[in-house]
């Protein structure tokens, strides 16, 4: 069964950046449509970014040109790079599958905050 381990969260000010990893066991992953969503407290989680086996990418509205989604297969991880962070991106963010098949991981808390 596949695992996910997510990483890379933190505290940053409005405008900062923060790249996420999801490093996940076994190659099969490179097979999956690999996602990032997030969870505020008090929300539902959410679906921010996809990428595609063969590296298209879609986004949440909000988070558009913003954020980007990329993956190696070869480290069997995918990452998201976060830039001009505002304080709505306060969540706990995890990787799955698009759609969510796999088991959560824990996820990692990004806070945006001055």
């Amino acid at each position: 069964q596949v695992q996910l381990v997510e990483s890379g969260g933190g505290l940053v000010q409005p405008g900062g950046s923060l790249r996420l990893s999801c490093a996940a066991s076994g190659s099969i992953f490179n097979l999956y449509v690999m996602a990032w969503y997030r969870q505020a407290p008090g929300k539902q989680r959410e679906l921010v970014a996809r990428i595609t086996v063969a590296g298209d990418t879609n986004y949440a509205d909000s988070v558009k040109g913003r954020f980007t989604i990329s993956r190696d297969k070869a480290k069997n991880t995918v990452y998201l790079q976060m830039n001009s962070l505002k304080s709505q991106d306060t969540a706990v963010y995890y990787c799955n599958r698009a759609p969510p098949l796999l088991g959560w991981g824990q996820g990692t808390q990004v806070t945006v905050s001055s």
